[in-house]
């Protein structure tokens, strides 16, 4: 299938078979819990499938004179090669594909047809003006959201541009990866480079809300990004959980060196500071880091000094206050007075309320690192802690068993409780594997936006079904880059299904 992807596509994913795949989504425990029945995909089998995007298209949307949305459209092919007659491939597009698109696009899509380049098009027009194509050729479809996209790929078939497998890069990363798993995916550094200019712009959005501050983001991420990453490869894997995605990021020589020495994991974990989360909490990561200081400035070193000089300082300056959300006002001291694991916490999906939870090497120096609380007060005692409360009582931070639960003052609240009542995270049933990962960073978290929907696409949702699904990540630090495992029900298969849904 690579064959037929451009070598300037930003991004390229494949299937061998797609009915595997799509199957692999509905045979975990998640799904069979929200869905009452599962689409046939029998269709599909031995069919293979390449998503290959080719450019992102930015459109802004003006809300109010002050307030736009931003919007970043993937132009995408999917190739499918389905091995069979013509006339099975039409009757495909004609049914199943066509269903699809009005389940997607509405009933009333329009389909317009026509014979061209020695095959036939298909271009649905939904009511609101979004068009889909479709192109048919022998056993091979063609199907995106953008018909240049679709010529550009028919013009690699035909000989007269070139594939990506002239790209030494990907075939090496294919030849390691490709072949053994559920699913493959490569970035380019080409793709890197467009689509850090997406994730700076989106992080700079969900970061604050000053001008000023999202300019700033949306300018030194992008470069940060670009100077520090080479590649980015996806495998897809089926485990018993649901599908397990990893990423490899490739970095820079020296980048990854620097990772390697100081983003080391600790020896040994406990499991007691995970007693003071609710168990219902809504996510928790756990950093196990041999040396928290040592991790912190070898992340600002990378990133100050792969961005201009003047926003690098700018970064160090502020670095401080990067834990400000906690009310931390001085993060240097306050990580080189904590032990080796920090707990971070959110009890919402806005992460308005949140906790960090360290175990307490210096007391004092803690207490010196956070500024919004009057330590010299008298603390408010509650069982065995000892509770100070900022001047408005918005933050708290409490000391208990040589441990600082730390955040806002009801999340603290909740958080004493939980351990108190002994209803807590390790009552979980994730809580398991979330305890006995050795990565350097593990993250428990609940999503409860995209389960329905590609539930809708694989079957059909049971009514009043808990929608809420969980997800576990784990970042480890390797000698070439930074390695991501997300074990999930959907993956990022099913992400792909809600977005072409959408």
């Amino acid at each position: 299938m690579r064959n037929y992807a451009p070598s300037d596509a930003i991004a390229y994913l494949e299937t061998k078979d797609l009915s595997q795949a799509l199957n692999a989504l509905t045979e975990n425990k998640a799904f069979q819990e929200l869905a009452k029945n599962k689409t046939d995909f029998s269709a599909l089998e031995d069919v293979q499938v390449a998503v290959i995007v080719t450019d992102f298209e930015t459109s802004e949307k003006q809300v109010t004179d002050d307030d736009s949305i931003l919007n970043f459209k993937p132009h995408f092919v999917a190739v499918a090669e389905t091995h069979a007659w013509q006339w099975q491939t039409l009757s495909l597009v004609e049914n199943q594909i066509n269903n699809f698109v009005r389940e997607t696009y509405g009933a009333d899509a329009k389909l317009e047809t026509s014979d061209k380049n020695g095959g036939k098009w298909f271009v649905w027009t939904a009511k609101d003006g979004r068009k889909v194509f479709a192109f048919v050729q022998n056993s091979q479809i063609y199907f995106g959201n953008d018909a240049n996209a679709i010529e550009k790929c028919l013009a690699v078939k035909r000989g007269e541009a070139d594939s990506l497998t002239k790209n030494e890069n990907f075939i090496r990363a294919y030849s390691a990866n490709g072949e053994k798993n559920l699913a493959f995916g490569y970035i380019s550094p080409l793709g890197i480079a467009q689509i850090a200019g997406i994730i700076g712009v989106s992080t700079a959005i969900k970061t604050t809300e000053e001008s000023e501050g999202r300019s700033f983001i949306a300018r030194v991420l992008p470069q940060i990004l670009q100077n520090t990453t080479k590649e980015i490869v996806w495998t897809a894997q089926k485990s018993e959980q649901g599908i397990e995605d990893i990423f490899f990021v490739s970095l820079t020589a020296e980048v990854s060196s620097i990772f390697k020495e100081t983003l080391t994991s600790t020896a040994e974990t406990k499991t007691n500071t995970a007693e003071f989360l609710p168990s219902d909490i809504f996510s928790v990561t756990r950093y196990g880091l041999k040396n928290p200081l040592i991790a912190w400035r070898s992340l600002l070193l990378v990133t100050a000094k792969n961005t201009d000089a003047v926003s690098g300082n700018l970064l160090i300056q502020f670095s401080g206050s990067l834990l400000e959300p906690y009310g931390v006002s001085d993060a240097e001291t306050f990580l080189g007075a904590v032990n080796s694991e920090i707990f971070t916490a959110r009890f919402d999906a806005e992460g308005e309320n949140s906790v960090a939870i360290v175990g307490i090497k210096d007391a004092e120096k803690i207490k010196k690192s956070i500024a919004e609380i009057n330590f010299k007060s008298q603390p408010q005692k509650q069982e065995n802690a000892e509770i100070w409360k900022s001047d408005d009582g918005e933050k708290a931070a409490a000391f208990v068993e040589n441990i600082l639960v730390l955040g806002d003052a009801e999340s603290v609240f909740k958080s004493l409780r939980a351990k108190q009542t002994g209803q807590n995270f390790t009552k979980n049933l994730y809580f398991q594997n979330f305890a006995e990962s050795r990565a350097v960073a593990v993250t428990f978290a609940k999503d409860a936006d995209s389960a329905e929907k590609i539930v809708k696409i694989l079957g059909t949702p049971k009514e009043n079904a808990n929608i809420v699904t969980n997800y576990l990540t784990e970042t480890r630090s390797t000698e070439k880059g930074i390695e991501r495992k997300i074990t999930s029900p959907f993956g990022l298969f099913g992400t792909i299904l809600e977005k072409i849904g959408q």
